[in-house]
């Protein structure tokens, strides 16, 4: 039987989409079909970190590594919200 790998996942994902929906009211501007894209990109600017369960790195985790998860997450989500609007903005004046 051929190993299932249906439980690969990128840690980051989770938390990335959380962000953007905690952060979705500051940009008005953009549309919530925008937002996958504001994930794509927070999510490329961090390191991928891949899990089977959520629970196998958190166990592992010290708080001040997962304070720091929290910072980096943020300032990739910030950053991509400001890139996506950039972008929407420039397409708008065309």
């Amino acid at each position: 039987m051929p190993a299932d790998f249906h439980t690969l996942r990128n840690y980051y994902e989770r938390q990335v989409i959380e962000c953007v929906t905690d952060h979705s009211p500051n940009y008005p501007m953009l549309t919530d079909e925008q937002h996958p894209d504001v994930a794509c990109v927070a999510l490329n600017r961090l390191p991928p970190r891949y899990i089977r369960h959520e629970v196998d790195l958190a166990f592992y985790l010290t708080e001040k590594e997962r304070i720091e998860n929290e910072r980096v997450v943020d300032e990739a989500v910030r950053y991509a919200f400001e890139f996506v609007q950039a972008r929407f903005a420039m397409r708008a004046r065309r």
